[in-house]
């Protein structure tokens, strides 16, 4: 089964009623999308009751793929505000047991830097948090290009089938070695990540005075050519793995709904159990 959604629910406004409280949306995001990704929890380990809340806004097949804290997968600079690296990890995992408790717990993604080279430390380092995971599912998403050069491609994904890491496929700009290229192959036969971040080759190398750059990396529209191009991408994967959930990233330009709901329409995809859609009667 394919579950199309996108990455974080605050900031798509297509689909809110006019003068929605920020802590209702999640609410109304259920009613357009059965899964979505927890962007907040990549800044900071979330206390219990946004996670608890979180949980009660959602329908019961409702799916939450939690992106791992920045400082797991060396996002943040400076000191990390734990005293050792188990204990960061100790409390990102005990975040996440309300999700795991309420069967909603798609994943957790590890999305690491374009530093995050392929070299044997790193190698080890993902081994680690393997294992710190336990039986938690976890995808792994690579920003570093060295991971699929020639020399590696096949050693990366063996090494990933091997481990037990879900493949966090991605359609990115190819923007030398911080992009990664989309990669169809399934590292386990139960579940496959697809996250679309857009392809603004200028945004995703290039600043803009006064803006974040998140703004600009992430501002692009698929136009209807290049979701038929996933429409078919992902027909591959189900060939390869059972459950596959495809996240829409390109954020910036509010353009993510849009194309979610433009795939899902492609697929000829109707889910079910959906929260009811709130009525806007004045």
């Amino acid at each position: 089964m394919i579950y199309v959604g996108v990455t974080g629910w605050g900031d798509q406004n297509s689909l809110y009623t006019s003068g929605i409280s920020p802590r209702d949306k999640l609410k109304e995001y259920g009613a357009h999308f059965p899964v979505v990704e927890v962007d907040a929890s990549f800044y900071a380990i979330q206390p219990k009751q946004n996670v608890e809340k979180w949980v009660k806004d959602t329908p019961e097949g409702f799916q939450f793929v939690v992106k791992a804290y920045q400082g797991m997968t060396g996002h943040q600079r400076g000191e990390i505000p734990f005293e050792s690296k188990e204990e960061m990890f100790l409390a990102f995992k005990e975040s996440i047991i309300p999700y795991q408790d309420a069967g909603k717990l798609s994943m957790v993604l590890f999305q690491f830097p374009p530093w995050f080279e392929c070299k044997k430390e790193n190698v080890d380092y993902l081994r680690w948090c393997k294992i710190k995971m336990g039986d938690t599912k976890v995808a792994l998403e690579f920003r570093n290009q060295t991971w699929f050069q020639p020399e590696y491609y096949g050693r990366t994904l063996d090494f990933m089938e091997k481990e037990g890491w879900i493949h966090s496929i991605c359609d990115e700009p190819q923007a030398g070695t911080g992009s990664i290229p989309t990669v169809l192959h399934a590292t386990t036969n139960e579940n496959t990540l697809v996250r679309l971040h857009g392809r603004n080759v200028h945004g995703w190398t290039k600043s803009v005075p006064g803006k974040d750059w998140r703004e600009v990396r992430y501002l692009y529209d698929y136009n209807h050519s290049e979701l038929l191009e996933w429409k078919a991408n992902l027909e591959t994967l189900t060939l390869q793995s059972k459950d596959i959930i495809v996240l829409f990233n390109n954020n910036s330009g509010g353009h993510a709904a849009g194309n979610a709901k433009q795939l899902i329409e492609l697929l000829n995809i109707e889910y079910t159990g959906l929260a009811p859609k709130q009525l806007d009667l004045f």
